[in-house]
């Protein structure tokens, strides 16, 4: 008994409250790399750990007593409640086949232009990510719908599947992407507790409406970058994009202006009215996406007909969706949750903080690790995972430096998610596209295609890391005082 005793002790001795939160994320990293599931990984390796931690004497079990009040808090948060609602949207638009319209009257807008198609489909991809803001959904339209028509027009293989993937993850940086909510809620929090520990008792708020204003920019600038992209390649490679041969039973002049309002017009009156009522501070992110669910329902009944079969074939497998998606989501965050809960009581929220503040570089230097480290756990991690992981961790101790402001070190990091969706070989769009893509499309050619947009996309994150104005001009333009 006694040597049983000594070794405990010894045990003990030899094991930190902060060793064990180190080993906490690496046994969760190695779990998802098995393929686990995200939310019983999280949960799982957290209760292990604050049991652990009580044996050892590194922390006291009753800190979980906690995580009720905590999940209640996420379940009432009225930021949160967006969440069903956008993707509600998403999810109706996706069944009431815009997309159809709109690439087919953007095709013959542009598409006696050499790279006319392409562009088109870049226009296409912003008005979806802007109305739909889901990716996977955004990334099957589009999948279904451009690439064989790009094929049938001669495009090269790889530059198609690469414009559609990079396209279809507009959807992660265009407003109202659910990614940009779920951001705003996780920096909001980091953001407080950052102010709270340097001893300012009136903290100044963070909100969704100020990323989607700050993402508005950069987001738009990434899609001058992507058509600029096109235009040289169809110029120097005519070859890979050719244009369109003539219709000449194709609406031209007036005929041609009239089609192409009435399928631009309705999704751009949905995108303005949720956006719109945001930015011009009419309405929260919450109330306007419930304005953007009814908006969504509203034009699927005029492109079909109402009635019992509407419900059945349209409105009951959009809800099953909806709720599906939704339940994913909150059950991360759930998990998350409890791994927050257990990794700062042991003290883990310091050691990160300690880490990063004594990086060569100074806050530059700690930024850079943070973003390096996002962009490699892009591959084995979801951005849903990770924004509830890592972002609750670093977020608060980035946001303790000099200099750093929250609304552009968000954005960054959004747009390093959205990096992370498309970058080989994990990228969630990647395996979305492959699994919609015509037989004559292979990995290789999705592989290669999407390699310049990725490159396109570190670019844009340089420019945003030496120009933080195109994040914050917006939001401090619309929101003074803030």
């Amino acid at each position: 008994m006694g040597g049983d005793r000594h070794s405990y002790a010894v045990l003990t001795a030899m094991i930190s409250p902060e060793l064990l939160a180190v080993t906490m994320v690496v046994t969760m990293c190695g779990l998802l790399l098995i393929g686990y599931p995200v939310a019983v990984t999280l949960a799982g390796v957290s209760l292990i750990a604050a049991f652990a931690g009580d044996a050892l004497g590194l922390m006291n079990v009753s800190l979980l007593g906690a995580l009720p009040q905590r999940v209640f808090g996420v379940m009432t948060n009225e930021v949160l409640l967006a969440i069903p609602l956008f993707v509600f949207m998403g999810v109706m638009l996706e069944r009431s086949r815009i997309a159809e319209d709109l690439l087919e009257t953007m095709g013959r807008l542009f598409g006696s232009l050499t790279g006319g198609l392409a562009i088109a489909v870049i226009i296409v991809g912003v008005l979806l990510a802007a109305a739909k803001g889901i990716v996977g959904a955004t990334t099957v339209t589009m999948g279904l719908i451009v690439l064989p028509t790009m094929l049938r027009h001669g495009y090269d293989p790889r530059l198609a599947a690469g414009t559609v993937a990079a396209t279809a993850t507009l959807a992660q940086i265009f407003p109202p992407a659910t990614v940009l909510v779920l951001l705003g809620d996780q920096m909001s929090n980091a953001y407080q507790a950052a102010q709270l520990a340097q001893g300012i008792f009136a903290p100044q708020s963070v909100t969704v409406s100020d990323l989607f204003a700050g993402a508005i920019v950069p987001a738009l600038s990434l899609v001058a970058l992507y058509l600029a992209f096109l235009i040289g390649v169809a110029v120097l490679f005519p070859k890979t994009s050719p244009a369109i041969p003539p219709d000449p039973d194709a609406p031209r002049g007036v005929a041609l202006a009239v089609r192409l309002a009435q399928a631009m017009v309705a999704p751009l009156l949905l995108i303005l009215a949720v956006l719109g009522s945001i930015l011009g501070g009419v309405a929260t992110p919450t109330e306007s996406a419930s304005i953007g669910a009814v908006g969504a329902i509203l034009l699927a009944l005029a492109r079909s007909d109402a009635g019992a079969a509407w419900v059945e074939t349209v409105l009951v497998p959009v809800l099953a969706k909806t709720a599906q998606i939704t339940s994913m989501i909150f059950l991360i965050l759930i998990g998350a949750t409890l791994f927050s809960l257990v990794f700062r009581g042991l003290g883990g929220d310091d050691l990160v903080q300690r880490g990063l503040g004594s990086l060569p570089g100074g806050v530059g230097g700690a930024i850079l690790l943070v973003m390096i480290a996002m962009f490699l756990l892009g591959f084995v991690m979801d951005a849903f995972e990770i924004i509830f992981v890592v972002v609750p961790i670093v977020a608060p101790a980035l946001l303790k430096m000099p200099g750093v402001d929250p609304v552009w070190l968000a954005i960054m990091m959004a747009m390093n998610l959205q990096t992370s969706y498309m970058h080989p070989p994990l990228g969630p769009t990647l395996f979305f596209l492959r699994g919609v893509a015509p037989p004559e499309i292979t990995t290789r050619h999705i592989y290669v295609g999407i390699i310049p947009f990725v490159l396109i996309q570190l670019v844009a994150l340089a420019v945003l890391w030496f120009v933080p104005g195109l994040a914050t001009w917006l939001p401090h333009a619309l929101y003074v005082g803030r």
